[in-house]
C-alpha cells in the first residue's frame, strides 16, 4: 500500500458558502486549495481519481439526523475511501433575506428546516418551505427572489447581497454537524479517537446480538450504528458501525479479533482523530 501525498486540495460539498466550505477554511487554512462539488457523492469520486486531495462531507446534523448518502458511499465497497478525521460545526443560523419585504417562501437544507421548526412555526406561519441541497445555494435563491428568505450561514449574506433579518435563529437549542474529511487510505493522524467499521452479518437469529456483545464483553464503547439496504440483494443489510479506539490498540484488536470470527466480513473505514468543534 502506497502512502498518499500531503493533500494539496480540499474538496468540499458546494457550492461556495456552505458550512462545509467554513470547516474545510478551519481546519486547513488558506494555504491549501479549496474546491467546491455540488455533491456529497461527486466529492467521493473526486477524491478517489486525486490521491493528493481529501474531501470534507457532513455526516450528521443533531436535530436533522444522518446524512446517509455520506453513510452509502461510505459502504461502496469499489475502490473505497476512508475517513481521516472527524470534524463538527456549532451552527449558528441566519435568516437571510430582503430588508423590507414580506416573506412568501423560505429556502434551506432539511437541516436548517428541522432545527428551526418551532421558530418557522412561530414567526413564519405562513410561508412556504422549499428543501435545497445546501444553505449557498438557498441563499443564492433568494438573491433573486424579494419574497424569499433562507436559513443559512452569516457570511452569506455579504456574498449573496442579502441582508441579515435575524440572528441567531434558535439559539436555545443546541446545533451541531457533525463533518468527515475523506481520503485515500493512510497512516493514521495522531490523537485520540474512533474506528468505523463496515460489517456484514450471516443471516440468521442472534447474529447482531453476537457482535454487539462483543464489544460490551471488551467494555468499547459503540458511539454509531446503522443499517443500509444492499443494493440488488432484497431484503438484505449492511451495518456501519462507530466504536471508540483504534484498532491495533488493546482491547479493540482483541475485540476486532473476535468480531471477525462471528461476521460474513468485517472491514474498517478508516481510525481517525476527533477534533475539537469549531464555532460559525
Amino acid at each position: 500500500m502506497t502512502t498518499p501525498p500531503a493533500p494539496r486540495l480540499v474538496a468540499y460539498l458546494g457550492p461556495r458558502g456552505t458550512f462545509s466550505e467554513l470547516v474545510a477554511l478551519k481546519r486547513f487554512g488558506r494555504a491549501i486549495e479549496r474546491m467546491p462539488i455540488p455533491g456529497i457523492y461527486e466529492v467521493f469520486e473526486y477524491v478517489r481519481k486525486h490521491r493528493d486531495a481529501v474531501g470534507v462531507v457532513p455526516i450528521e446534523n443533531s436535530s436533522g439526523g444522518t446524512i446517509y448518502e455520506t453513510i452509502d458511499c461510505l459502504v461502496e465497497s469499489r475502490r473505497p475511501l476512508v475517513i481521516r478525521e472527524e470534524l463538527s460545526l456549532q451552527v449558528r443560523l441566519a435568516l437571510l433575506g430582503h430588508r423590507g419585504q414580506k416573506i412568501h417562501t423560505l429556502y434551506s437544507h432539511f437541516a436548517p428546516m428541522q432545527h428551526c421548526d418551532p421558530w418557522i412555526r412561530q414567526h413564519l406561519p405562513r410561508v412556504e418551505r422549499k428543501e435545497t441541497a445546501s444553505t449557498a445555494i438557498a441563499a443564492e435563491l433568494v438573491s433573486e427572489h424579494p419574497n424569499g428568505a433562507a436559513l443559512g450561514m452569516r457570511a452569506a449574506a455579504k456574498r449573496y447581497g442579502l441582508d441579515i433579518l435575524e440572528f441567531p435563529v434558535q439559539p436555545e437549542v443546541p446545533n451541531l454537524t457533525q463533518f468527515v474529511c475523506i481520503g485515500h487510505r493512510g497512516p493514521r493522524l495522531p490523537g485520540p479517537g474512533k474506528t468505523s467499521l463496515i460489517v456484514s452479518l450471516h443471516n440468521r437469529p442472534g447474529s447482531l446480538c453476537e457482535l454487539l456483545e462483543v464489544f460490551r464483553d471488551y467494555r468499547i464503547n459503540m458511539t454509531r450504528i446503522l443499517s443500509r439496504p444492499i443494493v440488488g440483494q432484497p431484503k438484505s443489510y449492511i451495518f456501519f458501525i462507530d466504536i471508540e479506539g483504534a484498532p491495533e490498540t488493546p482491547p479493540v484488536s482483541d475485540a476486532l479479533k473476535k468480531a471477525r470470527r462471528l461476521t460474513e466480513s468485517l472491514r474498517d473505514a478508516g481510525s481517525y482523530p476527533v477534533r475539537r468543534p469549531y464555532v460559525s
